[in-house]
């Protein structure tokens, strides 16, 4: 795979389409530059903490994937039974 692209005289550079698609990026998403071992990296910019640990715990705990496939049925028939009652 060989892509490039020229800097503008502002330092821009137009990352090609095929790299943003690899990578994850899209308008208005930031990047980093990072120098590892003689090399540059190139990469979406990640916060440092992760954005679910606020989750962490909120749902009980399963001893079983039993317990687990009880639950998300529970979950789905109190969705269609309120479905239900708004059409009414």
């Amino acid at each position: 795979m060989k892509n490039s692209s020229t800097i503008s005289s502002k330092g821009q550079v137009t990352v090609p389409q095929e790299i943003r698609n690899r990578i994850g990026v899209s308008a208005g998403d930031r990047v980093e530059f990072v120098v590892e071992k003689g090399k540059i990296l190139f990469r979406p910019l990640r916060s440092e903490t992760n954005p679910f640990e606020k989750y962490k715990g909120i749902l009980q705990s399963f001893r079983s994937r039993k317990e687990i496939n009880a639950w998300i049925r529970e979950m789905r028939d109190n969705e269609v039974r309120d479905e239900d009652e708004h059409r009414d």
